[in-house]
Protein backbone atom coordinates (compact mmCIF):
# COMPACT_ATOMS: atom_id res chain seq x y z
CA UNK A 1 0.00 0.00 0.00
CA UNK A 2 1.70 3.24 -1.11
CA UNK A 3 2.02 6.02 1.44
CA UNK A 4 -0.86 8.45 1.03
CA UNK A 5 0.01 11.09 3.64
CA UNK A 6 0.63 14.76 2.86
CA UNK A 7 2.15 17.69 4.71
CA UNK A 8 -0.99 19.85 4.33
CA UNK A 9 -4.59 19.06 3.48
CA UNK A 10 -6.35 21.10 0.76
CA UNK A 11 -8.17 23.24 3.32
CA UNK A 12 -4.95 23.86 5.23
CA UNK A 13 -3.25 25.01 2.02
CA UNK A 14 -6.11 27.40 1.32
CA UNK A 15 -5.95 28.76 4.87
CA UNK A 16 -2.20 29.35 4.66
CA UNK A 17 -2.46 31.20 1.36
CA UNK A 18 -5.29 33.37 2.67
CA UNK A 19 -3.61 34.23 5.97
CA UNK A 20 0.07 34.39 5.03
CA UNK A 21 0.35 36.80 2.07
CA UNK A 22 4.05 36.05 1.55
CA UNK A 23 3.38 32.36 0.95
CA UNK A 24 2.51 30.82 -2.40
CA UNK A 25 1.66 27.11 -2.35
CA UNK A 26 1.75 24.83 -5.36
CA UNK A 27 0.99 21.12 -5.31
CA UNK A 28 2.53 18.46 -7.50
CA UNK A 29 -0.19 16.25 -9.04
CA UNK A 30 -0.33 12.72 -7.68
CA UNK A 31 -2.75 9.78 -7.96
CA UNK A 32 -1.58 8.37 -4.61
CA UNK A 33 -2.49 11.01 -2.05
CA UNK A 34 -5.35 10.61 0.41
CA UNK A 35 -6.59 14.00 -0.88
CA UNK A 36 -7.19 14.11 -4.62
CA UNK A 37 -5.85 16.68 -7.06
CA UNK A 38 -9.43 17.85 -7.54
CA UNK A 39 -9.76 18.59 -3.81
CA UNK A 40 -6.71 20.86 -3.95
CA UNK A 41 -7.95 22.55 -7.12
CA UNK A 42 -11.35 23.14 -5.52
CA UNK A 43 -9.60 25.14 -2.79
CA UNK A 44 -7.87 27.32 -5.38
CA UNK A 45 -4.46 25.66 -5.06
CA UNK A 46 -2.34 25.56 -8.21
CA UNK A 47 -1.27 22.12 -9.40
CA UNK A 48 1.90 21.86 -11.44
CA UNK A 49 4.63 19.37 -12.30
CA UNK A 50 7.20 22.16 -12.35
CA UNK A 51 8.76 22.65 -8.92
CA UNK A 52 11.77 24.62 -10.17
CA UNK A 53 10.45 27.95 -8.90
CA UNK A 54 9.76 26.66 -5.39
CA UNK A 55 12.11 27.66 -2.59
CA UNK A 56 10.97 24.92 -0.20
CA UNK A 57 9.62 21.48 -1.02
CA UNK A 58 7.59 19.57 1.56
CA UNK A 59 7.09 15.83 1.38
CA UNK A 60 6.58 12.97 3.81
CA UNK A 61 8.54 9.93 2.65
CA UNK A 62 12.01 9.96 1.11
CA UNK A 63 12.37 11.65 -2.27
CA UNK A 64 14.02 9.35 -4.83
CA UNK A 65 17.60 10.53 -5.35
CA UNK A 66 17.14 11.01 -9.10
CA UNK A 67 14.16 13.31 -8.52
CA UNK A 68 15.91 15.75 -6.15
CA UNK A 69 16.16 19.28 -7.55
CA UNK A 70 19.64 20.70 -6.92
CA UNK A 71 20.02 23.68 -4.60
CA UNK A 72 16.57 23.44 -2.99
CA UNK A 73 15.47 23.20 0.63
CA UNK A 74 13.64 19.96 1.36
CA UNK A 75 11.60 18.85 4.37
CA UNK A 76 10.84 15.13 4.64
CA UNK A 77 11.62 12.08 6.76
CA UNK A 78 15.00 11.13 5.29
CA UNK A 79 15.71 8.14 7.56
CA UNK A 80 19.44 8.84 7.42
CA UNK A 81 20.37 10.00 10.94
CA UNK A 82 21.03 6.41 12.07
CA UNK A 83 23.04 5.61 8.92
CA UNK A 84 20.23 3.47 7.55
CA UNK A 85 21.91 1.37 4.83
CA UNK A 86 19.02 1.56 2.37
CA UNK A 87 19.25 5.38 2.24
CA UNK A 88 23.01 5.78 1.89
CA UNK A 89 22.58 6.66 -1.79
CA UNK A 90 19.97 9.26 -0.89
CA UNK A 91 22.27 10.83 1.71
CA UNK A 92 25.07 11.08 -0.82
CA UNK A 93 22.74 12.58 -3.43
CA UNK A 94 21.61 15.25 -0.95
CA UNK A 95 25.26 16.24 -0.52
CA UNK A 96 26.14 16.12 -4.19
CA UNK A 97 23.12 18.19 -5.22
CA UNK A 98 23.71 20.91 -2.61
CA UNK A 99 20.37 20.21 -0.95
CA UNK A 100 19.46 21.84 2.33
CA UNK A 101 17.92 18.82 4.04
CA UNK A 102 15.72 19.54 7.05
CA UNK A 103 14.51 16.30 8.57
CA UNK A 104 11.14 16.33 10.34
CA UNK A 105 12.46 13.79 12.81
CA UNK A 106 15.21 16.20 13.87
CA UNK A 107 12.94 19.18 14.54
CA UNK A 108 13.16 19.47 18.32
CA UNK A 109 12.81 21.88 21.20
CA UNK A 110 15.92 22.74 23.23
CA UNK A 111 15.34 19.74 25.49
CA UNK A 112 15.36 17.40 22.47
CA UNK A 113 11.60 16.86 22.59
CA UNK A 114 10.40 16.24 19.04
CA UNK A 115 8.06 18.81 17.54
CA UNK A 116 6.63 17.04 14.49
CA UNK A 117 5.66 13.51 13.74
CA UNK A 118 2.87 11.05 13.15
CA UNK A 119 3.36 9.29 16.48
CA UNK A 120 -0.10 10.06 17.81
CA UNK A 121 -1.80 8.33 14.90
CA UNK A 122 0.75 5.52 14.94
CA UNK A 123 -0.35 4.96 18.53
CA UNK A 124 -4.03 5.04 17.61
CA UNK A 125 -3.70 2.56 14.75
CA UNK A 126 -1.19 0.39 16.64
CA UNK A 127 -3.51 0.08 19.63
CA UNK A 128 -6.45 -0.68 17.37
CA UNK A 129 -4.48 -3.31 15.45
CA UNK A 130 -3.33 -4.93 18.69
CA UNK A 131 -6.89 -5.23 19.93
CA UNK A 132 -8.10 -6.43 16.52
CA UNK A 133 -5.39 -9.12 16.55
CA UNK A 134 -6.27 -10.30 20.04
CA UNK A 135 -9.97 -10.57 19.19
CA UNK A 136 -9.27 -12.49 16.00
CA UNK A 137 -6.69 -14.78 17.62
CA UNK A 138 -8.94 -15.64 20.57
CA UNK A 139 -12.16 -15.74 18.54
CA UNK A 140 -13.81 -13.32 20.97
CA UNK A 141 -14.81 -10.25 18.94
CA UNK A 142 -14.24 -8.54 15.59
CA UNK A 143 -12.98 -5.05 14.77
CA UNK A 144 -12.70 -3.51 11.29
CA UNK A 145 -9.24 -2.89 9.85
CA UNK A 146 -8.36 0.78 10.31
CA UNK A 147 -7.58 1.24 6.62
CA UNK A 148 -11.05 0.02 5.71
CA UNK A 149 -12.74 2.96 7.45
CA UNK A 150 -12.53 6.56 6.28
CA UNK A 151 -11.50 8.28 9.49
CA UNK A 152 -10.80 7.96 13.18
CA UNK A 153 -14.34 9.19 13.79
CA UNK A 154 -15.62 6.16 11.89
CA UNK A 155 -13.35 3.94 13.94
CA UNK A 156 -14.80 5.39 17.14
CA UNK A 157 -18.28 4.73 15.77
CA UNK A 158 -17.34 1.05 15.36
CA UNK A 159 -16.29 0.95 19.02
CA UNK A 160 -19.82 1.82 20.13
CA UNK A 161 -20.95 -1.74 19.50
CA UNK A 162 -17.93 -3.58 20.94
CA UNK A 163 -17.85 -4.89 24.50
CA UNK A 164 -14.39 -6.19 25.23
CA UNK A 165 -13.75 -9.20 27.46
CA UNK A 166 -11.57 -9.04 30.55
CA UNK A 167 -7.95 -8.67 29.48
CA UNK A 168 -4.81 -7.01 30.76
CA UNK A 169 -2.86 -4.64 28.53
CA UNK A 170 0.59 -3.19 29.18
CA UNK A 171 1.33 0.09 27.41
CA UNK A 172 4.97 1.22 27.25
CA UNK A 173 6.34 4.65 26.39
CA UNK A 174 5.77 8.27 27.31
CA UNK A 175 5.54 10.18 24.03
CA UNK A 176 2.96 10.85 21.35
CA UNK A 177 2.74 7.17 20.42
CA UNK A 178 1.67 6.32 23.95
CA UNK A 179 -0.79 9.25 23.89
CA UNK A 180 -2.43 7.73 20.81
CA UNK A 181 -2.66 4.33 22.50
CA UNK A 182 -4.29 5.88 25.56
CA UNK A 183 -6.84 7.63 23.35
CA UNK A 184 -8.00 4.24 22.08
CA UNK A 185 -8.08 2.89 25.63
CA UNK A 186 -10.41 5.76 26.57
CA UNK A 187 -12.68 5.33 23.56
CA UNK A 188 -13.12 1.61 24.31
CA UNK A 189 -13.71 2.11 28.06
CA UNK A 190 -10.61 0.15 29.03
CA UNK A 191 -9.86 1.10 32.62
CA UNK A 192 -6.49 2.43 33.75
CA UNK A 193 -4.90 0.77 36.79
CA UNK A 194 -1.67 1.51 38.61
CA UNK A 195 1.30 -0.79 37.91
CA UNK A 196 1.28 -2.25 41.45
CA UNK A 197 -2.43 -3.09 41.23
CA UNK A 198 -1.92 -4.54 37.75
CA UNK A 199 0.69 -6.91 39.16
CA UNK A 200 -1.32 -7.98 42.18
CA UNK A 201 -4.97 -7.99 41.06
CA UNK A 202 -7.14 -9.77 38.53
CA UNK A 203 -10.17 -8.06 36.99
CA UNK A 204 -13.43 -9.10 35.39
CA UNK A 205 -13.25 -6.21 32.90
CA UNK A 206 -10.51 -4.97 30.52
CA UNK A 207 -7.71 -2.91 32.07
CA UNK A 208 -4.41 -1.39 31.06
CA UNK A 209 -1.40 -0.06 32.89
CA UNK A 210 0.93 2.58 31.51
CA UNK A 211 4.60 1.76 32.05
CA UNK A 212 7.19 4.52 31.76
CA UNK A 213 10.01 6.07 33.77
CA UNK A 214 10.61 4.33 37.08
CA UNK A 215 7.89 1.76 36.36
CA UNK A 216 9.89 0.52 33.41
CA UNK A 217 13.58 1.21 34.11
CA UNK A 218 15.94 1.27 37.09
CA UNK A 219 19.67 1.69 37.48
CA UNK A 220 21.54 -1.58 37.69
CA UNK A 221 23.56 -0.42 40.70
CA UNK A 222 20.94 1.14 42.99
CA UNK A 223 17.47 0.54 41.46
CA UNK A 224 16.88 4.30 41.15
CA UNK A 225 15.50 6.13 38.12
CA UNK A 226 16.63 9.63 37.18
CA UNK A 227 15.28 10.82 33.86
CA UNK A 228 18.25 12.97 32.80
CA UNK A 229 20.68 10.26 33.87
CA UNK A 230 18.72 7.66 31.92
CA UNK A 231 18.82 9.75 28.75
CA UNK A 232 22.55 10.34 29.19
CA UNK A 233 23.51 6.82 30.26
CA UNK A 234 20.79 4.35 29.22
CA UNK A 235 23.27 1.48 29.30
CA UNK A 236 23.42 1.83 33.10
CA UNK A 237 19.74 0.87 33.38
CA UNK A 238 17.87 -2.42 33.38
CA UNK A 239 14.33 -2.90 32.10
CA UNK A 240 11.64 -3.96 34.57
CA UNK A 241 9.11 -5.22 32.05
CA UNK A 242 9.87 -8.87 32.78
CA UNK A 243 7.93 -8.38 36.04
CA UNK A 244 4.79 -7.89 33.95
CA UNK A 245 5.15 -10.85 31.58
CA UNK A 246 2.96 -13.17 33.64
CA UNK A 247 0.20 -10.56 34.04
CA UNK A 248 -0.13 -9.28 30.47
CA UNK A 249 -2.32 -10.49 27.61
CA UNK A 250 -1.42 -7.70 25.13
CA UNK A 251 1.78 -5.66 25.03
CA UNK A 252 1.49 -2.33 23.21
CA UNK A 253 5.01 -1.03 22.79
CA UNK A 254 5.55 2.68 22.18
CA UNK A 255 9.03 3.32 23.59
CA UNK A 256 11.90 4.99 21.81
CA UNK A 257 14.70 2.46 21.50
CA UNK A 258 18.38 2.45 20.57
CA UNK A 259 21.04 -0.21 21.09
CA UNK A 260 22.24 1.18 24.44
CA UNK A 261 18.74 0.79 25.94
CA UNK A 262 17.78 -2.53 27.53
CA UNK A 263 15.16 -4.53 25.62
CA UNK A 264 11.77 -5.14 27.18
CA UNK A 265 12.67 -8.81 27.41
CA UNK A 266 15.10 -11.25 25.82
CA UNK A 267 14.33 -14.12 23.47
CA UNK A 268 14.70 -16.89 26.10
CA UNK A 269 11.99 -15.17 28.18
CA UNK A 270 9.28 -16.29 25.76
CA UNK A 271 9.90 -19.87 26.91
CA UNK A 272 9.09 -19.02 30.51
CA UNK A 273 6.40 -21.27 31.97
CA UNK A 274 4.50 -18.21 33.18
CA UNK A 275 4.66 -16.36 29.83
CA UNK A 276 1.15 -14.99 29.30
CA UNK A 277 1.44 -12.49 26.42
CA UNK A 278 -0.57 -13.56 23.39
CA UNK A 279 -0.29 -10.43 21.24
CA UNK A 280 2.46 -7.82 20.86
CA UNK A 281 1.72 -4.62 19.01
CA UNK A 282 5.21 -3.25 18.37
CA UNK A 283 4.17 0.24 17.35
CA UNK A 284 7.64 1.74 17.24
CA UNK A 285 8.70 -1.27 15.16
CA UNK A 286 12.44 -1.63 15.64
CA UNK A 287 13.32 -4.97 14.06
CA UNK A 288 15.24 -7.04 16.64
CA UNK A 289 14.99 -4.05 18.93
CA UNK A 290 13.04 -3.43 22.13
CA UNK A 291 10.85 -6.39 21.13
CA UNK A 292 13.44 -9.01 20.10
CA UNK A 293 10.88 -11.29 18.45
CA UNK A 294 10.05 -8.55 15.95
CA UNK A 295 11.79 -10.36 13.09
CA UNK A 296 10.55 -8.18 10.24
CA UNK A 297 8.39 -5.15 9.58
CA UNK A 298 4.98 -6.22 8.34
CA UNK A 299 2.63 -4.42 5.96
CA UNK A 300 -0.78 -2.80 6.19
CA UNK A 301 -2.15 -5.51 3.92
CA UNK A 302 -0.55 -8.30 5.99
CA UNK A 303 0.06 -6.75 9.41
CA UNK A 304 0.52 -9.73 11.72
CA UNK A 305 2.74 -12.78 11.91
CA UNK A 306 3.07 -15.51 14.50
CA UNK A 307 6.22 -16.48 16.42
CA UNK A 308 6.47 -19.94 17.94
CA UNK A 309 7.61 -19.80 21.54
CA UNK A 310 9.66 -22.99 21.41
CA UNK A 311 11.93 -22.25 18.44
CA UNK A 312 11.09 -18.61 17.52
CA UNK A 313 10.13 -19.62 14.00
CA UNK A 314 7.74 -17.45 12.03
CA UNK A 315 4.34 -19.02 11.43
CA UNK A 316 0.81 -18.05 10.40
CA UNK A 317 -0.97 -15.72 12.84
CA UNK A 318 -4.37 -15.91 14.54
CA UNK A 319 -3.95 -19.44 15.86
CA UNK A 320 -5.74 -19.79 19.19
CA UNK A 321 -2.89 -21.43 21.03
CA UNK A 322 -0.57 -20.31 23.83
CA UNK A 323 2.39 -21.71 21.89
CA UNK A 324 2.33 -18.84 19.38
CA UNK A 325 2.71 -15.11 20.00
CA UNK A 326 1.14 -12.87 17.38
CA UNK A 327 3.28 -9.83 16.48
CA UNK A 328 1.89 -6.73 14.78
CA UNK A 329 4.86 -4.79 13.37
CA UNK A 330 3.63 -2.42 10.65
CA UNK A 331 6.20 0.33 10.12
CA UNK A 332 3.88 2.94 8.56
CA UNK A 333 0.80 2.70 10.77
CA UNK A 334 -0.41 6.32 10.31
CA UNK A 335 -0.99 5.55 6.64
CA UNK A 336 -4.03 3.51 7.69
CA UNK A 337 -5.74 6.80 8.62
CA UNK A 338 -3.89 9.10 6.21
CA UNK A 339 -6.34 12.01 6.10
CA UNK A 340 -6.57 12.32 9.90
CA UNK A 341 -2.81 11.90 10.29
CA UNK A 342 -2.06 14.50 7.60
CA UNK A 343 -4.43 17.03 9.12
CA UNK A 344 -2.79 16.52 12.52
CA UNK A 345 0.70 16.89 11.03
CA UNK A 346 -0.17 20.03 9.07
CA UNK A 347 -1.66 21.71 12.13
CA UNK A 348 1.53 21.23 14.10
CA UNK A 349 3.69 22.33 11.19
CA UNK A 350 1.77 25.60 10.92
CA UNK A 351 1.91 26.28 14.66
CA UNK A 352 5.51 25.38 15.36
CA UNK A 353 7.60 25.27 12.16
CA UNK A 354 6.11 27.79 9.75
CA UNK A 355 6.93 30.74 12.08
CA UNK A 356 10.52 29.48 12.22
CA UNK A 357 10.72 29.44 8.43
CA UNK A 358 9.28 32.94 8.13
CA UNK A 359 11.61 34.52 10.66
CA UNK A 360 14.67 33.20 8.83
CA UNK A 361 17.23 32.68 11.58
CA UNK A 362 15.96 29.68 13.55
CA UNK A 363 17.80 27.46 16.01
CA UNK A 364 15.06 24.85 15.59
CA UNK A 365 15.68 24.64 11.85
CA UNK A 366 19.47 24.69 12.31
CA UNK A 367 19.27 21.70 14.69
CA UNK A 368 17.29 19.77 12.09
CA UNK A 369 19.43 20.64 9.06
CA UNK A 370 21.45 17.54 8.23
CA UNK A 371 23.27 19.03 5.28
CA UNK A 372 23.51 22.20 3.18
CA UNK A 373 25.87 23.77 0.66
CA UNK A 374 27.27 20.39 -0.28
CA UNK A 375 28.36 19.23 3.17
CA UNK A 376 27.08 17.91 6.47
CA UNK A 377 26.34 20.43 9.18
CA UNK A 378 28.46 20.25 12.32
CA UNK A 379 25.86 18.36 14.37
CA UNK A 380 25.70 15.59 11.78
CA UNK A 381 29.39 15.23 10.94
CA UNK A 382 29.26 11.78 12.54
CA UNK A 383 27.60 10.72 9.27
CA UNK A 384 30.75 11.50 7.26
CA UNK A 385 31.65 7.90 6.40
CA UNK A 386 28.02 7.34 5.37
CA UNK A 387 27.56 10.56 3.41
CA UNK A 388 30.86 10.88 1.57
CA UNK A 389 32.11 7.33 0.95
Amino acid sequence: MPDERVAFSPKQCAYLQANYPDIKIVVEPSPRRCFSDAEYAAEGIELTDNMQDCDILLGIKEVPADMLIPGKTYFFFSHTKKKQPHNKGLMQALIQKNIRMIDYECLTHKDDQRILGFGFYAGIVGAHNGLLTYGKKQGLYELPAAHNVKSFADLIAAYEHIKLPNMKIAVTGSGKVAAGVLEVMTQLDIESVEPFDYLTHQYDYPVYTHLKGDNLYARKDNDMFLRDDFHAHPEAYKCLFTNYINQTDILMNGIYWEERIARLFEKPDVRRNDWRIKVISDITCDVDGSVPINVDASTIADPVYGIRRDDLSRVAPFQNTDDIIDVMAVDNLPNELPCDASQYFGTHFEKHILPEILKGDSDILKRATICENGKLTKKYEYLADYAYN
